[in-house]
């Protein structure tokens, strides 16, 4: 009975520590599982056993007192990193009239609590939503709709233009809405296939997406991904990225075939497309959900194989495109694709002289979120990126949308950037694709009842 006291008093002395910094960045995206019930559990069980140390008379030596103190942090801790969020909501939620003109429309939010997505997207401190499995877990594809629609219907009562409504439908291994939509192949099933069938099944695949998403109120698909395939090789620390599985191809033609079609397809029921990861991440190894990553390769070597499909099907399509997080070392070895202006402006506007949307990666990956992310977001805005997307965790748009806040407060934002990118998003996809999938939705609404879709 000794030997387990002893033991359990060592654990009480490992688990404090843990505990207390756990509490203290309760609002980490890294946390994610612990919010609500799990925070909760935490400070009742901090509170147990500071009693029970109490009880056990520990109190009486300093090592006891020093042991109670521990377990009295947790939820002083935690009512500290509550505190913060809330001081930070307040402050975003006071935010000027101007300065949701301004800022809004360059966010994309992932969201939990309806109430709290609709009255950003009242205030108009967002410009579009992201959707994905936690949304429609456990509900009937009618309630999402009906959600995103009064989503819709709270915009336009407030006179502004109809949000962006995302998802991530790729096929395969990425497809967070599916079940209970339909649950597709992965576009690199198709790359054994003969040229006219690959165009074939692309599109069919893009119909399939683009009809079901526009018939529950998504007007963007986060697809297709255009990295060219690695080769075959096990990274045991790439627990998210997995490209290897969603890439097409290795061929740069075939990859353009393919997502040619599929964007075709897609396209046609009003959903917009969005290529993704530019500069390309096929060739990277490091993971960025997690960790910040380089792309050492030479752009000479880039433009003549990973970034042929980008400008085929950005030549030929209304696709929105999406930067990733890795550093394009041999044009801005300082900071990530994604906030660069030498490669957004450099790059994509000035050498390809592409004037559609170009939208982040999810800011709350790693590569950005565990670095300066108030400096990332600064210059992606000064750069031309025209969405900044914060999808695992909602949460986190507090904190990256009073960086915008705090920098257009103090001067640091280039107007002429934020006025170029608005007139891209109000020419762009973003209201005519709402608008298009609205149309879709009316039309299936007529024909297929929802209450009848699951």
């Amino acid at each position: 009975m000794q030997f387990l006291r002893r033991i359990g008093h060592i654990l009480l002395w490992l688990a404090a520590p843990v505990v207390a910094f756990a509490a203290a960045n309760k609002n980490d995206p890294y946390l994610v599982p612990l919010r609500g019930a799990g925070n909760l559990a935490l400070v009742v069980a901090s509170i147990v056993i500071v009693l029970l140390l109490l009880r056990g008379g520990r109190w009486r030596t300093v090592a006891g007192k020093l042991l109670v103190t521990l377990w009295c942090l947790p939820p002083v801790l935690m009512s500290a990193a509550h505190l913060k969020l809330e001081l930070r909501k307040h402050d975003v939620l006071g935010a000027s009239a101007a300065e949701a003109r301004q800022l809004g429309p360059h966010f994309m939010v992932g969201y939990s609590s309806f109430p709290e997505v609709a009255r950003l997207a009242e205030q108009g401190l967002i410009g579009g939503v992201y959707v994905t499995r936690h949304n429609i877990r456990d509900r009937t594809v009618a309630a999402l709709r009906a959600e995103i629609s009064a989503l819709q219907d709270k915009r336009r009562a407030a006179g502004l233009p109809p949000l962006v409504v995302a998802a991530d439908q790729e096929g395969g291994i990425v497809g967070h809405l599916a079940p209970p939509l339909t649950k597709v192949p992965a576009l690199a099933t198709l790359a054994g296939l003969a040229p006219d069938d690959q165009q074939a099944k692309a599109e069919e695949f893009g119909r399939i997406h683009g009809r079901e998403l526009a018939g529950l109120g998504v007007n963007l698909n986060l697809a297709p991904v255009l990295d060219l395939k690695p080769p075959a090789r096990r990274n045991r620390l790439d627990f998210h990225t997995l490209i290897g599985q969603r890439a097409i191809a290795a061929d740069p033609a075939v990859v353009s075939t393919i997502a040619s079609a599929y964007v075709r397809g897609l396209e046609e029921s009003g959903v917009g497309a969005t290529l993704k990861h530019f500069p390309g991440i096929g060739r990277v190894r490091t993971d960025t959900h997690h960790f910040s990553a380089n792309l050492d390769a030479p752009v000479a070597e880039l433009e003549a194989s990973d970034w042929l499909p980008f400008r085929e099907v950005l030549s030929h399509s209304r696709s929105a495109l999406m930067v990733g997080h890795v550093t394009l070392t041999a044009v801005d070895p300082e900071r990530a694709a994604s906030h660069s202006k030498r490669v957004v402006d450099g790059i994509i506007r000035d050498k390809w002289d592409y004037q559609g949307v170009v939208m982040t990666d999810d800011l709350v990956m790693g590569a950005i979120y565990q670095n300066d992310v108030c400096k990332a977001v600064v210059e992606a805005i000064n750069a031309g990126v025209d969405l900044l997307l914060v999808a695992y965790d909602g949460a986190q748009f507090y904190r990256i949308f009073a960086c915008a806040l705090e920098g257009s407060r103090k001067g640091m934002l280039d107007t002429a950037a934020l006025r170029a990118s608005e007139a891209r998003l109000t020419r762009g996809f973003s209201i005519e694709q709402a608008r298009a999938a609205s149309d879709v939705l009316r039309v299936v609404e007529r024909h297929q009842p929802f209450e009848n879709w699951r």
